[in-house]
């Protein structure tokens, strides 16, 4: 496990532009990613000779035991602690990730360590790279979202023994997160969405004290967290029974879905997988009710690196966890969305989910 680590440690000093550089990580889940602690309120310190992490006494003897590849610090004192730290290393520049830190906790920083000579940067080039480090995964971490995933989907199967006339969408919701919680995860990987009826057309709707009525759609949208890693699948059910135009949008999602799975290879531009499915819906006459991306990253969080979308400028590369997920949103009607989760692989893609996709009517 320890190599693990060190490897990462390894990728972030390769981008220091100095050895009087270093980073400073104040994300929570960047410091996880790096040092192995993913429950912490403190900073990482990586410099050309060493990496510490600094936390305060709640947290120290649990980073102790869970970290990897650094010094633990128990500070008192964070910010004179770390600009000793850092004048003892030589340092004289820190780097910090624009997309965490506050304009007034980077002000404090900035206060304290221009006092020693010490100076401060925040830009989005810190948070660019550590997403392009982040975004392929290792063995462990791939292992860690397969088990999330298989979590999730036994869950959903005994969510549906549920589904029935009547049930509300918050009691889904209970149960299928209490269900992940039974079969091992931490917690959700966000608010799990199970709605039903017209509000399927809510590409992010909220579950209420809406009750499923026969010919509804039901959808599914849920994920796990294992070991601080997220999966997520999307599924849309019928109840009952589905009317042919319902049938008919249903076909059309699954048959873009399929088209952006096929457009899934190493080397292959985001964009160009988000216009396969796009293209399906489009030339079926649907194009304006399908008006999110068709995917993005899943690690340890549920939203990162790459994105799948039109404007995207990602290319995809082995080790990258996607999710394809199009979808069609007729207001006041019902909505759609198939999602998978995948692994692009040196010949194609391996999908993480094992659920079936033809249309379920219970």
């Amino acid at each position: 496990m320890n190599e693990i680590f060190e490897k990462r440690i390894c990728s972030l000093k390769s981008l220091l532009k100095s050895s009087d550089e270093a980073f400073v990580l104040t994300s929570e889940v960047n410091i996880g990613y790096f040092s192995g602690f993913l429950k912490s309120e403190g900073v990482l310190l990586v410099s050309e000779n060493e990496s510490i992490l600094f936390v305060d006494f709640r947290y120290y003897e649990a980073a102790l035991k869970a970290c990897f590849g650094c010094r633990i610090v128990c500070f008192k004192e964070l910010l004179s602690e770390l600009a000793q730290t850092a004048e003892n290393n030589g340092v004289k520049t820190l780097r910090f990730e624009a997309s965490d830190i506050s304009v007034k906790r980077f002000e404090s920083f900035n206060k304290e360590l221009d006092s020693k000579g010490i100076y401060c940067i925040a830009d989005e080039e810190v948070d660019l790279k550590i997403n392009e480090i982040r975004s392929i995964k290792d063995e462990t971490e791939l292992d860690k979202i397969q088990t999330a995933q298989i979590i999730a989907e036994n869950a959903f199967l005994e969510t549906l023994n549920y589904v029935k006339p009547g049930v509300k969408e918050r009691e889904l919701a209970a149960r299928l997160e209490f269900f992940m919680k039974q079969y091992g995860a931490e917690k959700a990987s966000f608010d799990l969405i199970t709605i039903t009826g017209k509000k399927t057309s809510l590409p992010h709707g909220v579950p209420g004290d809406d009750s499923v009525c026969v010919g509804d759609f039901v959808t599914f949208d849920f994920g796990a967290v294992y070991d601080g890693y997220c999966s997520d699948t999307t599924r849309t059910i019928a109840v009952g029974r589905a009317t042919e135009e319902m049938i008919t949008v249903y076909n059309i999602v699954l048959k873009a879905q399929l088209a952006a799975l096929e457009a899934i290879n190493p080397g292959a531009a985001c964009k160009e997988v988000d216009r396969a499915a796009r293209r399906i819906i489009e030339g079926a006459g649907y194009g304006e009710y399908f008006g999110h991306s068709v995917g993005h990253g899943v690690g340890l969080e549920i939203h990162e690196a790459p994105v799948v979308s039109p404007k995207s400028e990602s290319i995809l590369k082995s080790g990258m966890i996607i999710t394809d997920e199009p979808g069609i949103y007729l207001p006041d009607k019902f909505g759609v969305r198939i999602e998978d989760m995948v692994c692009v692989t040196e010949d194609g893609y391996q999908n993480f989910v094992n659920l079936s996709k033809e249309l379920m009517i219970l």
